[in-house]
């Protein structure tokens, strides 16, 4: 284990005797909802694994190390005041002492390094609308660590068929958790098909072992949101058509700020809820997995 990585005490010993782990990302709380919603979903995702069963595992880059397990204060920290930290921002960010908010492919990246198979998480990044060479750092991530990513979907403002596309090129399994057609985050139903369905715990636990038995890295498992966001298509195409000079890095924070002002903020509430039903859905996995051996 590199010295750059930090593991709680806690995350370590339930490692250590194949108790199920669920890692969680901290760019949600750093950038992606303003506060309260952002430590809302943070604590709230923790109590959703623990009450499965297993063991959050929030990740954050701090004082010059990958930190898996973080303190009630750590997290306050980066809620503070961090940087977005994706998975090539990780090197100078460390050597720089800075603290980091993972986004999606450093906390994957960070839950490899330290054993941890499952991940929860509100939505990945992909290929954005109009823009094909725009690509997430998600994806090539999920082509290359082994770990199950749970979310609602690509984020809504993404092109999803074009993300999908990637994501089969790239040998990435994007599974329906009780679901047939790939949700987009806001919405249940997006009209694009996952590339197979499983229902259940035990099913999705069986099937990820499968997947790593033949070589699979990492995988995508899609939970529908619990609640939906009304008229979110036409929301999204509002955002994108007033904010048209985004690029890079802002543009995902900026499409969702936009999101939640045309709807009054229910964006916010709906993204809370749906982060923490898949955390939970995530620790009934990972508890399934850890029964099969």
């Amino acid at each position: 284990m590199t010295a750059r990585l930090d593991v709680s005490a806690e995350v370590a010993e339930a490692l250590r005797k194949g108790r199920p782990v669920v890692a969680l990302e901290t760019s949600i709380v750093g950038q992606g909802l303003p506060a309260p919603h952002n430590l809302h979903a943070a604590t709230g995702c923790e109590a959703a694994i623990r009450d499965e069963g297993a063991v959050p595992a929030t990740v954050a880059v701090l004082e010059g190390k990958v930190c898996v397990g973080l303190s009630p204060e750590q997290l306050e920290r980066i809620a503070r005041g961090s940087i977005k930290v994706s998975s090539r921002d990780l090197g100078p960010v460390l050597a720089g002492g800075r603290a980091g908010a993972t986004t999606v492919a450093a906390t994957m990246r960070a839950a490899a390094m330290a054993g941890i198979r499952f991940f929860a998480t509100g939505g990945i990044g992909g290929v954005h609308r109009g823009h094909p060479e725009d690509q997430s750092a998600d994806l090539f991530e999920l082509s290359q660590t082994p770990v199950a990513v749970f979310c609602a979907g690509p984020k809504i403002i993404l092109d999803l068929p074009l993300t999908l596309e990637r994501l089969e090129s790239l040998g990435v399994p994007v599974l329906g958790f009780g679901c047939d057609d790939v949700p987009a985050f806001y919405t249940r139903h997006s009209g694009c098909r996952v590339s197979a369905r499983v229902d259940g715990a035990e099913q999705a636990s069986r099937t990820l072992a499968a997947a790593w038995d033949t070589g699979s890295k990492g995988v995508v498992l899609c939970v529908p949101p619990p609640h939906e966001l009304e008229n979110a298509e036409l929301l999204v195409e509002q955002a994108i058509g007033e904010l048209t000079n985004l690029a890079g890095a802002e543009v995902t924070p900026r499409l969702l700020a936009r999101v939640a002002e045309l709807s009054g903020g229910r964006s916010f509430e709906i993204n809370v809820d749906l982060v923490v039903n898949n955390a939970r859905v995530a620790a009934q996995v990972a508890r399934a997995f850890a029964e099969i051996g």
